[in-house]
This record gives C-alpha cells, structure tokens and sequence, in this order.
C-alpha cells in the first residue's frame, strides 16, 4: 500500500500513514532564545509553548512514532545552558507517551550527550545523519546528501530550508508565510554524486516534500525569491533537487503553483541580472586586457625602432 502523506491544516507538522502513523516535525530549534539573548534580542523560552503544541498533535492524531527531522536543537558547536536543560526534557516527555525517531541536522551536534540526560528505558532513538526509512518513506534533514538507498523509497521528506513564500507589494513592503515545497530529484546529478551508472542507482522517482520549520523564531528562505545557489545544502546547491517545477503550498493547504510561475508574479521581488552585469563585466575586463597588450607592443615597438636607430 503507497503512503499517504498529509499535512495538518495550518500547522507545521506532516501525517504519514502506511502501515502504521507517523507525525513529522522539523527544525524545532530548542534554545534559539539564548542565541537571540546574545544578540540583544531578549525572549522567554518558547519551548514550552512548542511541547504543548506537539502534545496536542499527538492527542489529535495518536501516531505510532514521532519523526523530528533535525535541528531539535539549536546552538553550534556548543551546548547553551538552555539545551541542556530543555531539550532532554522536551524529548522526555515526548517519549513518555510515543516512540522518537530523532534525524540530526546541522545543529544538532552533541545530542548523544544530551540523550545521556533523558531517564532511561524511553525509546529515543538518534538515527544517521543521511537519513533513514520507515515504513516505505525517506526521511533526512538536508544538509548532506542522502543515503542513496532513501532514492527507492516513492516520498522523500526533508526540510533543512525552512521554505516561506514572500508576497511584496508595490511599495516594496513585503511579509512571508511559512511554506510546504513538493518537488522531485534530479536523476542524472544524482549518479554523477555518487558515481554511479544509469540504471545502477536505486531509483523510484520518488516525490519530495520539503518541511516549513516548527519553531516560528528562526526565519525562513522565501523558494519562491531563490534559485539553486541561494539554497543550503548539497542536493540544493547541485541542482539534485528540482525547483522550477516545484509546487507551493501555504499552511493553510492553499496551492500556489509552481515556482517557476510565481516568479513571474508582481508579488515577487524581481532578482538583479547579476548574470548580465557579470557579462558586461567580463566582456569589459577583456576589452581592458586587449587595450592593455596593444599599448604594450605598441610601446615595445616604439623602443625597438629607438634602438635599431643612428
């Protein structure tokens, strides 16, 4: 039976039902607060406030597992006073009530310390960093390339991105809305990066859907303003994962169409031709280099001329 993957109306979680129902959460971002404190910016831990909202989730839906597809999490290469208290209780207390599949992002170093924290006997399991399968779906975070064997599965789930859509006026004001991307893999990127021959590499064409983040606090990338280089990651920056084609949608479950159209829309900040200028540019830097060699050998051959002369 293919999985039916759903996100929660107006929420940034996923339901993925096979033969049994997980709930997805990315990029929850424990202990953001003590960074933003650093920088001047003072607000009360939110952590309460993101447990209760997964407990609910929980409540509602009552899933088998728990997915938390990286960045649980925030603070790199340290641990902040905050994390270490809040995030083994945060997974705690999770664990408590459903077993935790824990996918490690790029924030996420020092969790097997944090892990050592929690009570004993909970199911709290801290999977590889390129990702894992469960239940006929890949998951990983996205800042590395995937464990190719995750390419057999029909869906892929990643985040890592944090995906918003920007809506900018005609004043230039502008506000972004958190954001689900689903897209597809390039193929052919994929068997050049792992060097692999067509038809060697586990392939099913599988869907991707890209996560909006949990935590409300740490931003986002606005896919629809950004092309492969503006993006983190490797699959993003090679061009592993489509963009042009990749379909929008707000929390609400409105859709917004492809990517590639809402560029052409006014509602998107239009990008400077960088790729023109730097045209110009080096057409310039080439004319400069070609004057620069006339006025050389013209100068040489003056003074050849000079020395040969009575």
């Amino acid at each position: 039976m293919p999985a039916i993957l759903e996100p929660l109306v107006d929420e940034p979680g996923l339901v993925v039902e096979n033969t049994i129902r997980v709930l997805v959460v990315a990029d929850i971002h424990l202990g953001i607060e003590w960074d933003l404190g650093n920088s001047g910016i003072v607000i009360p831990s939110q952590s309460g406030q993101g447990l209760a909202k997964i407990m609910e989730y929980i409540d509602a839906l009552s899933p088998d597992r728990v997915v938390l597809l990286g960045d649980v999490k925030h603070n790199v290469p340290r641990i902040s006073w905050q994390e270490r208290e809040e995030v083994p209780y945060f997974l705690e207390s999770i664990a408590k009530r459903i077993s935790v599949d824990i996918v490690p992002g790029n924030h996420d170093g020092d969790m097997e310390f944090l892990l050592q924290r929690i009570l004993p006997g909970l199911e709290v399991t801290l999977q590889p960093a390129r990702g894992f399968m469960l239940d006929g779906v890949g998951y990983f975070h996205g800042h590395t390339w995937p464990d190719p064997v995750l390419l057999s599965c029909d869906h892929i789930v990643m985040a890592h991105n944090h995906p918003t859509i920007r809506f900018t006026d005609p004043l230039g004001s502008s506000s972004a809305e958190p954001a689900w991307i689903r897209t597809r893999l390039n193929r052919k990127v994929l068997e050049s990066h792992f060097k692999l021959k067509a038809g060697d590499l586990p392939w099913s064409d599988p869907e991707v859907v890209i996560m909006p983040a949990f935590c409300r606090l740490c931003g986002g990338v606005a896919f629809n303003e950004s092309l492969h280089d503006d993006l983190l990651g490797p699959v993003f920056s090679s061009g592993a994962v489509e963009l042009d084609g990749a379909q929008a949608y707000l929390l609400d479950g409105t859709r917004l169409g492809k990517l590639s159209d809402l560029r052409k829309l006014d509602i998107t900040k239009k990008r400077p031709d960088t790729r023109s200028k730097r045209s110009k540019r080096t057409r310039s830097n080439r004319s400069n280099r070609s004057n620069r060699s006339k006025r050389s050998t013209s100068g040489a051959n003056r003074h050849g001329k000079e020395s040969r002369s009575p």
